[in-house]
């Protein structure tokens, strides 16, 4: 029998409880010194950091040597209360939705237990209607300190291999939060995602799984649809779907549904660059004879995908076909972008990945140490066109299998995997970062002795819940992986990643690997210099001055960028001089990556950076630091995946010109080839006709008697095609390069100035430091290379007044040059 239930009450009725907490620490060794008091107040969602820092209780994290300060915050059991008035009504149901809990917790409601989660990744949902009272309800959420809680489990599960001291693969939380290369060690609890009370009665949708793709006649959502009753009810219901002005329904058999609902006038989604992102409301809402019940709605597009992974006569490719077409992928890796995520908004989001677009990316790979990001992030992207790549969360350890962790990792994948599967930016589900790879050739068969180590998850478990909740999706076991069985990171097989250049060799020998597809590979350079000086106050400040190493968490960091820059580059003296030639050698370092793996398209068919963002203000592999401005490498980011680029390459006994050319225009004309010496005189040259069609390349050879130095030392190869590209014959540091003679001319114009530099000798890597002057200054033109007689003009973003004079002074242009020079 169905209650008789007025019209307003039909639909569930939501309520956040964000309101009205308190933080208390319960238990731990909090010390005196911070003299905590018996409550804070608490902000929902948030962590124990922010509502400490909100209430001026401890440093920044993020300051000098803060982070070891702060170690006891994740020894601490901290406890989040508020109370709530609930009157009843006429409703069935009463559940207590928590989005994300952060990450070992005893839920209590009113004294009661109702809840104990030990999982940051998922959701959770308790019916309460039981222990709710008409009046003052109290809620409280209890955290265990996350170390202690990993630590004990891995004494139960047996301790296995990882890079890192903490046991991180035993709890289901973040692995960087424990700390990482890059990353400082947190330790965060919290309620880190909202939470809400949801009444609702006779049924509602549990879940609802949406698959779009085109059709010949337009587009067509498949909607699966799982259902759940307030009780035994048998209530008749119905599923009515709904795109553009169609609708279809079906009637619920049991307690699950499914339609497919089709319209004629939509366009194909497409990755940025390629063409348009048009995206599509499509709902289906659940009735019963009185009334609509429940109702979601997914934005969707329509698109083919597939990775191409058939063996030919060189190996396996790992090639994206979006479309019908293959898709040249320039991407990046993506960490959290706060250690403290919760502070990271819509807002945020949106400055991140604007940054890459204009940066010409056109995929994010979620790496497997972090999060799930929030809906926010992935919407941005099917807006803005950006792919996405999402690894499951498991990076670099072996993870058991055994329970807890089994159901666990099971339960968060089967709410994952619906969520993600909608959009139409996601491309790839990957198992794991590296373990396979760790399990080959990291000693792991050893020290494991037979215990688990993850390969059920990646090789069953994940595959078939892929396989159950979201077919249209792409699986990949791992990063690296070779689809054939061959060594994971197998050169001539699937994806690679290539670490070897950065941690003994050096970035001229990634012209030795011909990869099918390059999935990590990186370089170190410090932050910018503002946020430098802001997160480390060491006087004097130097390389190896305490509050720089500890802004360093790669082993033997500094060590590797100092043998990476000196076949480059002198060491400088001074310390500004050492930031700009570690800034400049990253971004060389990865260019040069790049315009290689590019030139061998289509053999190989991506390169993924590690990496875009930063979690806090530290010396790492980022393209953006962690104060959110850009570096250098940004700037080789967007030269390098520029749509149409032109590259000097060895190829057999001589060189060659690579056009590439990632539009959907036919691009031709004349090449001009010339020999320059450095002083701009011309010693030999020839213009070559060339012919590139839409999203293809050309390989051109070039005549040795053009190319053929008789000064290596003094001259440089200039090929010309609209776009250039430029061959030095020797390294910076060996070669005639002059200091650098430059003029400048400045101009106001709306929003900042713009700043036009005339080269009178040939300048290397021309570059504005301009957030020396303003913090909040940007430009995003970088490493420009000139001759002699040329000019480029900078445009400077900056909200506050400055002097122009400000941007042309010696501490802010800076050149390669500079490094060379005596």
């Amino acid at each position: 029998m169905t209650l008789d239930i007025p019209a307003t009450l039909i639909a569930p009725v939501r309520r956040d409880l964000h309101s009205g907490w308190s933080l208390t620490a319960a238990s731990g060794p909090a010390p005196q010194t911070f003299a905590l008091p018996d409550a804070v107040p608490a902000a929902v969602p948030g962590c124990v950091h922010t509502d400490l820092l909100a209430a001026g209780l401890i440093p920044d994290p993020y300051l000098d040597d803060n982070e070891a300060l702060l170690a006891w915050i994740g020894l601490v059991d901290w406890t989040y209360a508020t109370s709530f008035e609930w009157v009843p009504d006429a409703h069935e149901r009463h559940d207590l939705v928590f989005d994300g809990l952060d990450t070992v917790a005893t839920v209590r409601l009113n004294g009661q237990v109702v809840l104990e989660s030990a999982n940051q990744h998922r959701s959770f949902r308790v019916d309460v209607r039981a222990l709710l009272v008409e009046g003052a309800n109290t809620l409280e959420v209890a955290f265990r300190s996350p170390i202690r809680y990993a630590n004990a489990q891995s004494l139960e599960l047996g301790a296995r291999p990882r890079p890192y001291p903490l046991p991180y693969e035993a709890i289901r939380k973040s692995a960087s939060n424990f700390g990482w290369d890059w990353g400082i060690a947190t330790y965060t609890s919290g309620i880190w995602r909202p939470v809400r009370l949801e009444s609702w009665s006779v049924a509602r949708i549990a879940e609802a799984r949406f698959a779009a793709a085109p059709t010949s006649a337009g587009g067509r959502v498949d909607i699966d649809i799982d259902i759940e009753r307030a009780d035994a009810a048998t209530t008749p219901l119905t599923v009515v779907a709904s795109l553009g002005g169609s609708s279809v329904s079906a009637q619920v058999v049991g307690d699950t549904a499914s339609v497919a609902v089709e319209a004629a006038d939509v366009e194909r989604w497409w990755p940025v660059g390629h063409g348009d992102q048009p995206l599509y409301e499509a709902s289906v809402s659940l009735r019963s004879d009185d009334g609509v019940r429940d109702e979601t709605t997914r934005r969707v597009g329509f698109r083919t995908v597939e990775w191409n992974t058939t063996p030919d006569a060189e190996g396996t490719p790992f090639t994206l076909v979006v479309n019908g077409r293959p898709i040249f992928v320039k991407g990046v890796n993506w960490i959290p972008d706060d250690a403290l995520p919760v502070r990271v908004d819509r807002a945020r989001y949106e400055r991140r990945l604007r940054q890459a677009v204009a940066a010409n990316l056109n995929l994010v790979r979620v790496w497997g140490g972090g999060i799930y990001e929030s809906e926010d992030f992935y919407e941005l992207c099917d807006e803005l066109g950006l792919l996405t790549w999402q690894d499951f969360l498991f990076a670099c350890a072996a993870y058991p299998e055994e329970e807890p962790l089994r159901s666990e990792i099971e339960a968060e994948a089967r709410q994952q995997i619906p969520r993600l599967a909608v959009h139409p930016s996601l491309v790839l589900l990957t198992g794991n970062n590296e373990n396979l790879w760790g399990f080959e050739d990291w000693g792991w068969k050893t020290s494991l002795d037979g215990k688990t180590w993850g390969a059920y998850y990646y090789h069953e478990l994940f595959p078939n819940l892929v396989a159950e909740l979201a077919p249209h999706v792409p699986y990949s076991p791992g990063s690296p992986f070779s689809p054939g069985g061959e060594h994971p990171n197998a050169e001539p097989h699937g994806t690679m990643h290539l670490w070897e250049q950065w941690n003994r060799l050096d970035y001229p020998t990634y012209r030795d690997q011909r990869p099918r597809f390059v999935a990590e590979f990186g370089w170190q350079g410090p932050p910018a210099w503002s946020t430098l000086v802001r997160s480390v106050s060491d006087a004097p400040l130097t390389p190896e001055s305490p509050g720089m190493i500890v802004h360093q968490k790669a082993m033997e960091g500094n060590v590797k960028l100092t043998h990476g820059l000196l076949p480059h580059f002198r060491m400088p003296a001074d310390m500004e001089s050492w930031h700009w030639a570690m800034q400049l050698n990253q971004a060389n370092a990865v260019r040069f990556a790049l315009e290689h793996f590019r030139s061998w398209a289509p053999h190989t068919m991506g390169a993924v950076v590690w990496q875009l963002n930063d979690c806090w203000p530290v010396t790492s592999w980022a393209a953006i630091d962690g104060d959110e401005r850009l570096k250098p490498l940004w700037h080789a980011l967007k030269i390098a995946f520029a749509p149409r680029v032109v590259s000097v390459q060895p190829r057999g006994e001589g060189l060659a010109a690579v056009l590439s050319n990632d539009t959907a225009d036919e691009w031709s004309g004349m090449l001009s080839v010339r020999r320059l010496t450095f002083d701009g005189a011309a010693l030999a040259s020839v213009d070559v006709p060339f012919a590139v069609e839409a999203w293809g390349a050309v390989t051109i050879a070039l005549d040795a008697a053009v190319t053929t130095p008789s000064d290596a030392a003094a001259e440089v190869l200039v090929v010309d095609a609209g776009e250039r590209g430029f061959w030095f014959y020797a390294e910076p540091r060996d070669s005639a390069l002059a200091a650098a003679s430059l003029s400048f001319q400045t101009t106001p114009v709306e929003g900042g100035t713009e700043v036009r530099v005339s080269a009178a000798t040939l300048v290397r890597d021309l570059s504005l430091l301009v957030d020396k002057v303003d913090p909040a200054a940007y430009t995003e033109q970088g490493l420009v290379t000139l001759l002699p007689g040329e000019a480029a003009t900078f445009l400077v973003r900056h909200p506050a007044e400055a002097s122009a004079e400000e941007f042309t002074s010696e501490r802010v242009v800076r050149t390669a040059n500079d490094l060379v020079a005596r």
